[in-house]
């Protein structure tokens, strides 16, 4: 018989929905690549779930989890070793009675310990459920590499487009240095609107080795990702170029569960402790083992392959008197079992929170995305208004470069957007379960 209850999941009460709409339909069905569309970003992630050196970690703490998993199995199986033996004793009692004592062995020992309790099947279920927690942390970690990677991407891409706006700034800001230096030596302006256009041209300079710094820095953060020394990472050009979605399925509260692998590994886990409830529990029970020796033992060599030998022994232990050991142990496993039950809840609570939190984001930033729009396409004219009454002289240069200014703020503004919407996808995709799929 197999003592003690089958592991069953904590209940909880979970939300009705996880935004305003249900749907059965979740993006994080997708595979990734169809949820990253780019093909250079798609190359990075194929590289980096293939040699980031977590995942090389994961996948070799699997394979040992899955060894230690087959000892565990074998355990319940009797067990044949082979003993190959020669030995030779001598004896010489007060120096005057030399006897030599010569035995030869050859024998098969088998020994099989009947599990009449269940104590190694439960050892067996905790063994099972630490190999299946290693696939889910190694899933977990494929996401989040998954993830990291497309966010480091965005991140990158955005830097560029920033750069790009500064360079732009930066030309345009020389052609106002130049059309004040010409008005100033015309006598149309004073020296101050000439000397405030170069101290903004230096300002404008000084932001591109920054962006330099940062776009080198992120650029290497990728190649650790994918498991390479420093390099130059190929990429789009432009955020602009990158699609984004207009709006994800987002899916059913209990799908949470049964699709992001952190949680499945910390049920795994669960099960895991329960499993060694049980070990602890059984242990006070007796226990039996059955020993067997069969094959060949003479004191002659020469007679040695007459002379068959068996054995046969059947012993029962069971614990007698321990000063409470085995109860204090048995009382300390339902403790920690306690403590990954809340261990547990904890990671459901956490995804919920993670996946309601990166939905908000996504349809938030989609509306701010729409108002910098906005912004930017007014600063934009008023901008080119300034400009030509600037000419005209109908306003001084002090408010072109209010609008200048105005108009550079709007243009980062909407690529930093444009970066958010990108990366609140990545979040929601990461939040609901995606992407740690084993591709068939």
């Amino acid at each position: 018989c197999k003592v003690g209850k089958s592991y069953v999941r904590p209940e909880m009460v979970l939300p009705d929905s996880l935004a305003q709409q249900q749907d059965s339909a979740s993006i994080a069905d997708e595979q990734w690549q169809a949820v990253y569309t780019d093909n250079t970003l798609r190359s990075l992630i194929d590289r980096a779930l293939e040699y980031n050196k977590d995942m090389l970690i994961a996948a070799a703490r699997v394979k040992e989890m899955a060894a230690q998993k087959r000892i565990s199995v074998a355990n319940l199986l009797p067990q044949l070793n082979g003993r190959v033996e020669a030995e030779r004793e001598v004896e010489n009692h007060g120096g005057h009675s030399r006897d030599v004592g010569n035995t030869y062995e050859a024998k098969a020992l088998l020994s099989w310990e009947l599990d009449l309790w269940g104590n190694l099947r439960w050892k067996k279920a905790a063994a099972v459920a630490e190999y299946l927690q290693s696939v889910e942390a190694q899933r977990a970690l494929r996401m989040t590499i998954v993830s990291e990677v497309a966010q480091a991407y965005y991140e990158l891409v955005a830097l560029d487009t920033e750069l790009e706006i500064v360079r732009q700034t930066q030309k345009a800001r020389e052609e106002g240095v130049r059309l004040a230096r010409i008005r100033f030596e015309g006598g149309l302006t004073s020296e101050t609107s000439y000397q405030q256009a170069q101290v903004e041209l230096a300002r404008t300079a000084t932001l591109v080795p920054d962006l330099e710094r940062k776009i080198s820095i992120k650029e290497n953060d990728i190649a650790f990702l994918a498991g390479e020394f420093p390099t130059r990472i190929e990429r789009s050009r432009f955020l602009q170029e990158l699609d984004v979605p207009e709006s994800l399925p987002v899916g059913l509260p209990s799908g949470l569960l049964e699709r992001r692998p952190d949680i499945r590994a910390a049920e795994q886990q669960l099960i895991a402790e329960h499993a060694r409830v049980k070990v602890a529990y059984t242990n006070m029970f007796p226990r039996l083992s059955l020993t067997g020796q069969f094959g060949l033992e003479s004191d002659v060599l020469s007679n040695f392959l007459q002379s068959p030998y068996s054995l046969l022994n059947g012993a029962v232990l069971t614990p007698l008197f321990n000063w409470g050991k085995n109860r204090a142990a048995l009382k300390a496993q339902k403790a920690s079992f306690e403590a990954e039950v809340h261990s547990y809840e904890k990671a459901v609570l956490n995804a919920f929170k993670e996946a309601k939190n990166a939905i908000v984001d996504f349809n938030k930033i989609k509306e701010v995305y729409q108002l910098r729009l906005k912004l930017e396409r007014s600063a934009k004219t008023y901008v080119e208004l300034a400009q030509l009454q600037y000419i005209n002289g109908v306003i001084n240069y002090m408010d072109v470069l209010d609008a200048q200014r105005g108009y550079f703020d709007a243009q980062i503004g909407v690529s930093n957007a444009i970066r958010d919407e990108l990366i609140a996808v990545v979040n929601v995709y990461k939040a609901l379960g995606g992407g740690w799929q084993v591709e068939k």
